[in-house]
Formats: C-alpha cells, sequence, structure tokens
C-alpha cells in the first residue's frame, strides 16, 4: 500500500511520505499510542507499523533524525484536512472600504462621509481616505490637510491612524483602521 498526500498550507507544500515511500536510513518512532519508541531503521519501523496493522508516516522530514509516526493514514489525513477547514473558519479577511472627500466639502457632508466610515470601522474593516485634488485645487493642498485630521480627529473614538495623511499623485491618502 503505497500513499503519498500533500497538504498547501500558506504556499508551502509538505508532503507526507508513507511505508515504503520513507528511503531514511534512521528514523525516531513515535508509537501508536503517541509514546517514544526511539530511534530505529526504516526496517524495523515499518515491521512495528505492520504488526499493528497500521502505516509509518513520515511527520517531521526536517528533523535529526526524521521523526515518523504509527498510525492509521486515512484518519490522519481526514484529521488535517478538518484541521485546515478549522483554521479557514476562523480566518477574518479585513477589506479597505474607501471613502472620498474633496478640498471643498462642506460640514454636513463630512459628517455624512464619516457616518460611513464608522460603519466600515464598526463591521472591522480597515478604511482608506482619499482626499482628491482637480486642477487650481492643488494649491491649496497645505489647508486641505486639515480636513483629514478632523476627519481622523470625528472617528478617534473608535478608530487610530494606521497610516498618516500622504500625498500621491493628485490625491491625499489616509487609513484609518479599528481600535484594539
Amino acid at each position: 500500500m503505497i500513499h503519498c498526500f500533500f497538504i498547501v498550507m500558506e504556499g508551502t507544500a509538505i508532503d507526507y511520505l508513507i511505508n515504503e515511500q520513507i528511503r531514511d536510513k534512521e528514523v525516531r518512532v513515535i508509537g501508536a499510542e503517541g509514546g517514544q519508541l526511539g530511534v530505529m531503521s526504516v526496517k524495523d519501523a515499518q515491521q512495528l507499523a505492520d504488526d499493528a496493522g497500521l502505516d509509518l508516516v513520515r511527520v517531521s522530514p526536517n528533523a535529526k533524525p526524521p521523526v515518523c509516526k504509527i498510525i492509521d493514514y486515512g484518519k490522519f489525513r481526514y484529521e488535517m484536512a478538518r484541521k485546515e477547514k478549522d483554521a479557514k473558519k476562523k480566518q477574518r479577511i479585513v477589506e479597505i472600504k474607501e471613502v472620498r472627500l474633496s478640498p471643498n466639502i462642506e460640514e454636513n457632508d463630512l459628517n455624512t462621509k464619516v457616518g460611513m466610515a464608522r460603519k466600515f470601522l464598526e463591521k472591522g474593516n480597515r478604511v482608506k481616505v482619499t482626499l482628491r485634488f482637480r486642477g487650481r485645487e492643488l494649491a491649496y493642498v497645505n489647508q486641505s490637510k486639515r480636513i483629514l485630521e478632523e476627519f481622523a480627529e470625528k472617528l478617534s473614538d473608535i478608530s487610530v491612524v494606521d497610516k498618516p495623511a500622504k500625498f500621491e499623485g493628485r490625491s491625499m491618502i489616509m487609513f484609518l483602521a479599528e481600535k484594539k
């Protein structure tokens, strides 16, 4: 019975060699109950696995000597798939939501945009605040920076400035993140 199993975790493939695929001279063996059986030749370890009616699986190829477990390979593969599925469930993807402003925005419009950003932050997303300049508005960049500062101040109770205001092209960009 020859199997080879690949698990892809964060871009790297971990291969689990089992039974006759293991080509190392000596391996550290862990028994079916989890106890250490010591360092022995692969032949002896394979014989122990066959006697128990289980598989010899190399679980740590980089160790000196490599570590092998005597386990039921099908059950091991199922548990690994289940752990990976649980890890995916626990992951939380943080989205970046954008709020666009202009240098000549009025107070009520600014409050509306602050309300939108507040909703995004409460949902756990980061907020990218973009202040776009058109035409002659570029002459008043220094005066317009106060708009971003005021925006951040209004949200200071639930957010922190992740990246301060920075000028890129024809816009000034600032990132806000939820307070921890």
